[in-house]
């Protein structure tokens, strides 16, 4: 009798333990967590995703390049221009993706043009469009442009401040991610010159412009030393938001970031996460926080996702994605 006595006892303290563990994990995943400032990188509720040119668009345009980025806002109506910067050998912060140009720039065989190494004035003799084959016909159809045809054009290496004064005048709304490439005192120079220049000359660009990184130094420089800017995720603040929310502890993480920029999968130790999960989006929302997925190349890819309620896609073409996104429409 007292064993039986015991036995329920404990069974009643288990069942008290499980009820708790449940309230508690209920209650975590219905609070809301903190949320951000206002972010301009939401869409509207019922809105579709916007669109992030990646690079301008290489693929309808030389990437990175004047040209890119004005037929991308002019005529493919995107809301986002997203693109990468590298400081110069003299102090410049420009557009790359690569730390050298020669992908873009040079012959196969030229000696290897490093950015880090060289001036604004030297990179400026450069044709930025010079490997760019015309989609239709294959062909080289920027490089027997003269200097002053590629200038016109907007097919020479761009400097940070340029593309925001390009489109400064007659759209306020544009929007801008940038990720700084540099580490070290290059990467912190790169920090500054972002900061200052918002503050001093774009001011109606500095709540739409996010900044993100992969080097943690730099990540916490912008923390510390650049408040105002508004930040992308790091890896590990993305890697952590993730995990938390597929461990349901969501809520428990502090969000300390304007956009969550992800892939649709991403393959750890040979184990395929899919990361299109409507969850990760909503529990994003409740913080303010920007869902933005990369690189999205295929139309059955766009189309997923605009079911699933991206606030951007980022895209090569998107000329592409303007015509899935007007289908909808």
């Amino acid at each position: 009798m007292e064993r039986q006595k015991k036995k329920h006892k404990g069974l009643k303290v288990l069942l008290c333990v499980i009820i708790v563990l449940a309230v508690f994990m209920a209650a975590i995943n219905i609070i809301p967590g903190k949320k951000a400032a206002a972010n301009p990188f939401l869409k509207a509720k019922d809105a579709l995703p916007m669109i992030a040119a990646h690079r301008g668009g290489g693929i309808s345009n030389p990437e990175n390049t004047l040209m890119a980025f004005r037929a991308a806002v002019n005529e493919y109506g995107i809301q986002i221009c997203e693109t990468d910067l590298w400081m110069t050998a003299d102090g410049h912060l420009v557009y790359s993706h690569d730390s050298s140009i020669n992908r873009v720039a040079c012959p196969e065989d030229a000696e290897k043009v490093v950015i880090a190494e060289h001036t604004l004035e030297e990179l400026r003799a450069y044709n930025m469009g010079y490997n760019f084959k015309d989609p239709e016909s294959g062909r080289y159809i920027y490089r027997d442009l003269t200097d002053a045809e590629q200038a016109a054009k907007g097919l020479k290496i761009l400097e940070f401040h340029e593309l925001l004064e390009e489109f400064y005048g007659a759209r306020k709304d544009l929007l801008f991610i940038v990720e700084i490439k540099n580490d070290g005192e290059q990467g912190f120079a790169a920090a500054d010159i972002i900061d200052r220049t918002l503050a001093e000359r774009f001011p109606d660009y500095r709540s739409n412009l996010v900044v993100g990184t992969f080097h943690p130094a730099i990540e916490d420089c912008l923390q510390k030393d650049h408040p105002g800017l508004m930040r992308g995720a790091s890896t590990a603040g993305a890697a952590k938001f993730i995990i938390s929310q597929l461990l349901r502890v969501n809520p428990l993480f502090k969000a300390d970031f304007s956009c969550l920029q992800i892939p649709m999968s991403y393959n750890i130790k040979g184990i395929e996460l899919d990361l299109t999960r409507k969850t990760i989006i909503d529990r994003a929302h409740r913080r303010g926080i920007a869902v933005q997925f990369w690189t999205i190349n295929e139309e059955e890819d766009m189309r997923a996702l605009i079911e699933l309620g991206a606030d951007a896609i980022m895209t090569d073409d998107p000329q592409l994605l303007k015509r899935v996104l007007d289908s909808y429409r």
